[in-house]
């Protein structure tokens, strides 16, 4: 999931919470501890953990704390399939966008493009662009062009156009995204996941058999990525290998499907 430092110093209650002392919630430390439950792959443990400090975020009246626990349980309903907390929460957090007076920020942003993606995974890809475009107009006016959250930004926007049957803008923004994660630390793994992504676009406008070479180029490019040595074997890449596994299965690549699971598995396992 794509996060960031939600404290936004710009932000009219930030700067009132401070004169009510308000009590924080230690948000580095809530995310640091939900990696290490991520990277065990344990989701169960993840949800318990968010849910304890969302409790604590509202007891406190920390507006931020809780924007910041509710951005997280957004994604780990959509990852899980729970699709009805996963809005619940998104729904909250746009509410909390609107109290906290920060419409224009990078917190919003980030906010704006959990929203889309809930709303993609819940099939509604019309409600879905609508929040990506509105953190697509944030993200290019306040980061630079080669941050890596407008890459995940712009894997999200194809994710959503090629739904909507709009595949020409779908290849160019999953081309933006790869542009700059090619040369980010770790940033082949998220090529991976666009170029099966890419196989799946063109798929769905020239079907399976029409599109058989694009697709298997597509899929040499993604299998290239997994692959490199450049990649560190920690609990991201068993989340990637994990995701592209059913990617090639689906395209007939039956025994790279069953290594990553196994690869996965085993990192999972020492973790």
């Amino acid at each position: 999931m794509d996060r960031e430092d939600y404290t936004d110093p710009i932000c009219p209650f930030c700067t009132d919470m401070f004169k009510k002392n308000i009590k924080r919630i230690p948000t580095d430390r809530v995310i640091s501890k939900l990696d290490e439950y991520f990277g065990r792959n344990d989701y169960s443990g993840a949800e318990k953990h968010l849910l304890y400090w969302l409790s604590e975020a509202e007891n406190e009246g920390d507006l931020n704390g809780e924007f910041t626990v509710r951005n997280e349980l957004m994604g780990l309903y959509r990852k899980i399939g729970k699709m009805d907390k996963a809005l619940e929460h998104t729904h909250a957090v746009l509410e909390l966008v609107e109290k906290m007076g920060n419409k224009d920020s990078i917190s919003a942003a980030t906010a704006y493009l959990n929203a889309g993606t809930a709303y993609k995974a819940a099939d509604n890809p019309e409600k879905s662009i609508e929040f990506f475009k509105s953190a697509q107009a944030i993200y290019e006016k306040h980061l630079d062009k080669d941050d890596s959250r407008l890459a995940g930004l712009y894997n999200n926007m194809a994710l959503t156009l090629t739904a909507l049957k709009n595949f020409a803008d779908a290849r160019n923004y999953y081309e933006k995204a790869i542009a700059i994660m090619q040369n980010k630390e770790n940033g082949l793994l998220d090529c991976a996941i666009s170029y099966l992504n890419m196989a799946d676009t063109e798929e769905a406008e020239f079907g399976l058999e029409n599109a058989e070479e694009k697709i298997n180029l597509l899929l040499k490019k993604a299998t290239d990525a997994l692959e490199s040595k450049e990649n560190e074997h920690n609990g991201y890449y068993a989340f990637v290998c994990e995701k592209c596994a059913s990617a090639f299965g689906y395209y007939g690549y039956f025994a790279y499907e069953n290594e990553l699971k196994e690869r996965a598995k085993r990192i999972y396992e020492r973790a």
